[in-house]
């Protein structure tokens, strides 16, 4: 047995592609099915992916369900789009910064130099952990309060 991938549902997908291109996925397929209504897309991280016309070794599949003619897109909440994805950066502060300039909230910020968390535009947390051992605690990031929920 081998891990495929996480599936998170979203309200707006241009907006969560956005969102994980920061955190440097990159979207590997897409599948668009009119008769069920919905799409489905695919991303990846470099590292992960595999030679042409493969599979990813692993992907975040973010499905989408078009609304009805004239409705708006489903708000998921309640649990019914996920707990968090995490993945390992090569360093924490510079990937922090990164989602801040882009005006992303990071909701638990790397003060011990290790671990933050961010979310996506539909709400999903997204846990950051330092590779190797934890950076030394720096300004902002070990003075910076949490923010929102994580």
């Amino acid at each position: 047995m081998r891990y495929l991938h996480t599936m998170i549902r979203v309200a707006d997908p241009d907006a969560t592609i956005r969102f994980f291109e920061l955190l440097g996925l990159q979207e590997v397929r897409r599948i668009e099915n009119e008769a069920g209504r919905f799409t489905l897309i695919f991303l990846a991280t470099p590292e992960d992916m595999n030679a042409p016309g493969e599979r990813a070794n692993a992907e975040v599949e973010l499905t989408y369900n078009w609304p009805e003619e004239g409705k708006a897109a489903e708000d998921y909440t309640g649990g019914r789009n996920f707990g968090h994805l995490a993945y390992r950066v090569d360093n924490i502060y510079d990937s922090c910064q990164r989602m801040m300039d882009a005006g992303v909230t990071v909701n638990r910020p790397p003060r011990d130099g290790n671990m933050a968390f961010v979310k996506s535009p539909d709400g999903i947390s997204i846990e950051l952990l330092q590779t190797g051992d934890p950076l030394p605690p720096a300004e902002p990031w070990a003075s910076m309060p949490n923010t929102g929920t994580w």
